[in-house]
């Protein structure tokens, strides 16, 4: 899959703009602030319709106008194209369309066009709460999977009416029962799904996570949840009396964790930056190779300031992975540093292109 044309108005810093993308290497140099991250923003909100980060969706409408809009020209790998526009107006909220389109459900554009967005922010999969892996596990699940998303949906309805009668001080067995039912199908459901993707991206993982590091250190992923020991309805009956004076379902899919550990050792504890960085890099390429095999579409590769933390024999092995290999195919990386930039576009035989970034202003750089 490649995006051919981005069409933004109004989008962070981004007053306009329209622009023709390669169908390679985009490149993004410019000073922080200037808006290179913001077009990545736009590429992601076109692809997946929410913000990156956990924010209300009118703080991506540029300060002092009323509205935003995203427009996208994909060519999808079989050939055929489409157009996608997705728009916020303050007010009245948020319109998704394709080929022109409103979508019935906003859950059918999940997974239509797959991304993967390597950031800065990523460190927060390793340092953060199990919220923040929960997400990354929900989000990049669902991508592949919709029916994933109802269970998803059907557990979180099912979990608010079990956590008000907690609240309410409700003793009456078969009235939790009556609600645990729809919890625990869907908790089954949502389990398995997670339980066999940590399964099938681990190898990926760690073949990434080694040739970066050129093999310095192992890494490995595992996956934490109540359901590894018991089912759900067990657990409930169990926690009952507990979470009646807590007053919210203290155990469930809701609390699962991914472990992240290096050698023998927790990775949030004990890893570097530059070893958290590669960590959460082999995990966006094992991820990145996770839905384009589930889809048979290859995603959109986004590298947000790479360079960062890392050494320059790591960054070097990551751009020989992803430059050179087949499985993937349009990359857009930033960067403040001309040199990095150059160094990444030497080491590459197919189509690129090299924009200048100021003031959320995209102008075409000549060769160095």
């Amino acid at each position: 899959m490649r995006l051919n044309r981005i069409d933004i108005l109004n989008f962070k810093n981004i007053p306009q703009t329209a622009l023709e993308l390669s169908g390679g290497v985009n490149c993004l140099l410019g000073a922080n602030g200037m808006g290179k991250s913001n077009l990545l923003e736009a590429i992601h909100f076109l692809c997946l319709a929410r913000p990156m980060q956990s924010i209300p969706e009118s703080a991506l409408i540029r300060h002092g106008e009323e509205m935003l809009m995203v427009k996208g020209q994909f060519e999808m790998d079989a050939g055929t194209t489409s157009e996608v526009s997705v728009g916020i107006v303050k007010g009245k909220g948020k319109s998704l369309r394709h080929n022109g389109k409103e979508y019935p459900r906003m859950s059918e554009h999940i997974g239509r066009y797959p991304i993967v967005t390597v950031a800065p922010r990523d460190s927060e999969i390793v340092s953060g709460s199990g919220e923040e892996r929960r997400k990354l596990m929900d989000m990049v699940i669902s991508q592949a999977d919709p029916v994933y998303l109802s269970h998803l949906i059907r557990y979180t309805r099912s979990l608010e009416s079990r956590n008000r009668m907690l609240r309410a001080g409700v003793r009456d067995d078969l009235l939790y029962e009556s609600v645990e039912g729809g919890l625990c199908e869907a908790a089954g459901a949502i389990h398995a799904a997670r339980r066999d993707w940590v399964k099938t991206i681990s190898p990926d993982f760690k073949r990434y996570y080694s040739a970066i590091s050129g093999d310095a250190e192992t890494a490995s992923l595992a996956y934490k949840s109540v359901l590894n020991d018991a089912p759900l309805a067990d657990v409930l009956k169990e926690t009952r009396a507990k979470d009646v004076v807590l007053g919210y379902t203290s155990k469930g899919v809701h609390r699962d964790d991914l472990e992240t550990k290096l050698d023998d050792w927790s990775m949030r504890r004990l890893g570097s930056q530059g070893q958290v960085k590669t960590f959460t890099i082999a995990l966006r390429l094992a991820i990145f190779d996770y839905l384009r095999r589930a889809k048979g579409i290859t995603p959109l590769l986004l590298l947000d300031d790479i360079f960062d933390k890392l050494d320059s024999s790591r960054v070097g092995r990551i751009m020989e992975l992803v430059s050179r290999a087949e499985n993937f195919s349009q990359i857009f990386i930033t960067d403040t540093n001309r040199e990095h930039l150059d160094e990444i576009l030497a080491s590459i035989s197919g189509e690129h292109l090299l924009l200048g970034v100021d003031n959320g202003q995209f102008s075409p750089l000549g060769a160095s």
